[in-house]
């Protein structure tokens, strides 16, 4: 895969079709192969919008016709019924039933027959994950057990639906309990995580860096330019009505008075080297 992924998590919402198409041909003219988006997107997530993303990329392929030279990966919701009941009907658990309806909708609205990479979009079990840093734990969870989840998972790789198996939001011990469950029972294991990692947001490097280094799990890193915060535009008073922590005030992970000391610091440093704040967070990020 190309070094970079696009991202696509605003497109049928901040980006209209016309927009995203435009971006997605500028990508792959620039020679990027990977595409990423998710069952959930456009973020803010509504039922309104619910699974316009993947159907805006499907028109494209299918208008693109260059679907095998495309790395396309996507993600299944995991639980949310206090916020997202638009999804069916708020039972987005990651067991059988569930994964095998994200995926046939998948598959119909991206107007292909199988996805490269398919991801759990966060853990079906309680733990800190968006943002959360510390964990808390409840006696009373009843997560649907791993080893489900990866015997469906790799039930969809041998009928041909996807290829790969991936993490996103998951934390040092779901990589290595997914890992170790998969080495066990001879599964395929999880070849990515897709967390948030930027000058912003460094927790990848305590414990999941190590893992990814030894079991070989690429990081797909979220979030480099911190939700446009790192670019420097929020401290500047540049950014307008439409940016998106200006658009939805709940985004606020990293506008903290910490968050917005450090990234200061960073779009001093930045200037004083003649670079441009995004373009040396994102230099960050790659290296």
């Amino acid at each position: 895969v190309s070094q970079i992924c696009l991202g696509t998590m605003t497109f049928g919402e901040q980006n209209s079709e016309k927009e995203a198409h435009a971006q997605l041909d500028l990508a792959i003219d620039q020679g990027i192969n990977f595409i990423d988006t998710a069952e959930l997107y456009p973020i803010p997530p509504s039922a309104k919008t619910y699974g316009r993303t993947e159907e805006i990329i499907g028109k494209w392929l299918q208008q693109r016709g260059q679907r095998d030279d495309i790395v396309l990966a996507s993600k299944v919701c995991g639980p949310a019924a206090d916020w997202l009941p638009h999804i069916r009907g708020g039972q987005t658990r990651l067991d059988r039933h569930n994964i095998t309806k994200a995926i046939n909708g998948s598959l119909k609205r991206l107007k292909t027959d199988y996805i490269d990479l398919y991801q759990l979009h966060w853990p079906d079990r309680k733990t800190n994950y968006f943002g959360r840093l510390g964990y808390v734990h409840d006696p009373d969870d009843r997560p649907i057990p791993i080893i489900e989840t990866l015997q469906l998972l790799n039930d969809l790789v041998k009928e041909g639906k996807i290829r790969y198996i991936g993490l996103s939001n998951e934390t040092p011990w779901g990589v290595m309990r997914h890992i170790q469950l998969a080495d066990c029972m001879n599964m395929q294991r999880v070849v990515s995580i897709q967390n948030p990692y930027s000058l912003l947001n460094r927790t990848f490097e305590i414990g999941l860096a190590e893992i990814a280094h030894r079991e070989d799990v690429g990081l797909l890193a979220y979030s480099p330019l911190g939700f446009g915060v790192l670019s420097g535009k929020y401290l500047e008073s540049s950014a307008g009505g439409e940016a998106r922590i200006n658009k939805w005030p709940d985004y606020n992970r990293y506008s903290n008075e910490q968050a917005m000391a450090a990234t200061h610091e960073y779009v001093q440093l930045a200037r004083d080297h003649q670079l441009d704040p995004a373009q040396m967070a994102l230099a960050f990020v790659h290296s």
